[in-house]
This record gives C-alpha cells, structure tokens and sequence, in this order.
C-alpha cells in the first residue's frame, strides 16, 4: 500500500474514531475547559437574546479571598476550592450586590457562555412556573403525552407534569455516564451525532408507578422542555428570551445548544449556555422569591416548591444509594434542607447554582471536572460552599 494511501486511510480511521468518541472527547480535561465555554462552536444553537435594558448588579468586593472553610482536617481558602475542584467561573452575590467574582478557567471571562449541563433543568422548572401563572399549562396535573402525543405507548404515556418535575415518572434507568451502552450514553449520541432522542426515550422501560419512586432522568427534564414548547407554541430559547432573560435584566446573550439531527431541539435537560453574571441573577431571582424590583417574574408560590416537596421519597438522605445523602429533591431542583431550606442547580463536572433565600446568598460555581461526577471534589465544594454561606449571614 502507498504510503500517502496508507496515510490517508489512517486520517480517515482517526476521524471516524473521533466521531464516534467526540463526547467522550470534549467532556474530558484538559480539552473540556475549551469545550465547555465554547459550545457553540460545537453545535447548532439558538440564541437567547440579552435584555434591552440589562439589570445593574451592584459590585461590592468583599475580600473574601482570606476566608477559609475545614475539609479533611485541613483549612482551606477558595483558591485551593478552585485549584482543587477545577473551578473555571466563580460568583458570589450577597444582598443584592456581586461581593465576588473570579475566573480561574484559561478560556473563562465575564464575557464568556459556560455550559449549565443540568442547571438547565433549574431554568426549564422556572419557565413551567411561569408557563402554569399564565395558563398556557392549566395544571401540574394534567399528563405529559396530552402535550406531546407521539409519547403515546411509551413509558412517559401516563406520568403527570408533577411526577416530571420531581423525577418520579416511574421511566427509569440509571443515569451512568460510565456506561457506554446506557441510555445515558445512547441519548448522548443521538445529540451529538444526528440521531433520533425520541427513539432513545420510547426505548425506557417503565421501573415504578408514577410518583412514588426518585430516579433521576434527564429524558423526565427532556420531555418536560418538550411539554413546554407545545404548551406556548415557542421554542425553549424564544419563551426563556422572552418570559425570564429579558425580565432579568440580563447583560449577555444566552444560547441553548441543539441536537444535530433534525427537527434540531433544545435539551430542557442539559442544554442552555449563559455567563456567570447572568446565571447570578437567576440566582438572585429565585432567592428573592421570583421577583425583581417588584416585578413578579416566577411565582412565588413555584420558588417555595423548588425548597421542598414535602414527600418521604424526596428527602434528603431518601433518594437512593447513588447519590449524597445531603441531597433532596424538588421540582428539577437539589434541596439541602436544614433551618434555611436552601437549595441548587447542579450540572455534571461540577456546575452550581447554590441559592440560600434566608442568608439572602447565591454563589455560582462552574467547573471542568475530569469525569461528569466526582464525589470527593462534589463534598468537598458543598463543605465550602455552605462555610461561605454561613460567613456572610454571620456579617464576618
């Protein structure tokens, strides 16, 4: 064989290796710090404009790069939390005002878009809040495949908005991103490489009836973004833009990523991209109790749901032998219970968006972690993080 033949079939073996590994890829350090605040590079995208009037966010520096927090027997400060846990963006807001603000990541900025992963299924619950205040969805009662009827025959033909928002569909599989032939890995895919994510659901076997077992699903999240564009006629981007970005008073366009095959959707499970800033102010938004000088953005009455369910299988501790027991869990949030009842938005390798209304604190933590989870880097950020949080309520 000639060499350049030999040359050639070999740039042609790499390519398709790379095509069929590209997530695998992309999500890995040290190539993830690039890809994760780069997206749109990657991928076909739809814009989330940024407000006309942006919100100011007051900066008031509180020099907390001499506060420390106890892991492991040792004291830390948060440049060893972001040297330790890969922090590429890091946002601190405390009353109002941004107290801190840094970006340790080599392609992070103010300015850049970083990727959410499944803080997305944060921004989807907020939308449904609003979707439900204004009547284009009449209930959180009402079933999944009355919205979206090629669902039908499914195993999400029969769970409610309600069981979707809190991860009890009963559609279950185990979200293992270590396994290469799970659901997981073949939605993955599907994304990525033209396919069909609808084949990949009507492949979900039903595990429990609806309601009564937590099992965490971004395909629960995927169909209830899906519940969503059917039920306002817009797309996921278009009803965020117009319904809570611009409301908000965001200062940078957002954008969702979306599947390469066609018709080309948003993941209302792990799609959108946004700046550290702006995510603050969802943040903000949330810990306000859904609004922003005194317009009522998300209902109130919705941000109080996300604190809590109120149902035994979705305490903390009550969630299953994979995952912390400090977590709970509620309407496509994490609740972390105690006497604030704080809650966050968490996405693979390590994206945060910590929200404490009693303490009146939001921190927003984004990172590049060199496996989708990581136990030891994930306890060691929600010690620091609730430290930090405890700092600031007490006025130090």
């Amino acid at each position: 064989m000639p060499a350049a033949w030999a040359a050639a079939v070999g740039v042609a073996a790499g390519a398709a290796w790379l095509w069929r590994h590209q997530a695998e890829v992309a999500t890995s350090r040290p190539f993830n710090e690039w890809t994760f605040t780069h997206t749109a590079a990657l991928l076909p995208t739809e814009t989330v404009p940024r407000a006309v009037r942006p919100r100011l966010l007051p900066h008031e520096p509180r020099g907390l790069e001499e506060f420390t927090y106890d892991y492991a027997g040792a004291r830390r400060t948060l440049a060893d939390l972001h040297k330790r846990t890969f922090t590429t963006g890091f946002a601190v807001v405390h009353r109002g005002a941004l107290v801190h603000e840094c970006y340790p990541g080599r392609f992070a900025s103010p300015q850049a878009r970083f990727q959410l992963f499944s803080v997305t299924k944060s921004v989807t619950s907020m939308l449904v809040g609003i979707a439900l205040e204004e009547g284009a969805i009449a209930s959180v009662d009402e079933t999944a495949v009355s919205y979206r009827p090629e669902l039908a025959g499914t195993a999400y033909d029969g769970p409610t908005i309600e069981h979707l928002l809190h991860m009890s569909s009963g559609a279950g599989f185990v979200e293992d991103y270590t396994d290469p032939d799970g659901a997981i890995a073949r939605f993955e895919r599907a994304v990525m490489g033209g396919g069909s994510i609808l084949d990949v659901l009507r492949a979900v076997p039903t595990v429990a009836k609806p309601g009564t077992v937590f099992n965490y699903s971004t395909m629960d999240s995927q169909v209830l973004g899906w519940v969503l564009e059917s039920a306002t006629g817009m797309s996921l981007a278009r009803y965020a833009a117009e319904r809570l970005w611009g409301p908000i008073g965001a200062e940078r366009d957002a954008y969702y990523f979306l599947t390469r095959g066609r018709p080309r959707t948003a993941l209302g499970g792990g799609s959108f991209n946004a700046a550290i800033r702006d995510i603050a102010r969802l943040g903000l938004l949330m810990a306000r109790g859904g609004a922003v000088d005194g317009r009522q953005i998300v209902p109130e009455a919705w941000v109080e749901r996300g604190r809590g369910a109120g149902l035994a299988h979705l305490e903390a501790g009550a969630l299953g032998p994979e995952v912390p027991e400090w977590y709970g869990y509620a309407n496509q949030w994490w609740t972390l219970g105690g006497e604030h009842r704080a809650f966050t938005g968490l996405g693979i390798h390590g994206q945060f968006l910590w929200v404490d209304p009693e303490a009146d604190v939001v921190v927003v933590k984004t990172s590049a972690w060199s496996t989708a989870e990581d136990l030891e880097r994930e306890a060691e950020t929600v010690a620091a993080l609730t430290a930090l949080v405890s700092h600031l309520d007490a006025g130090r």
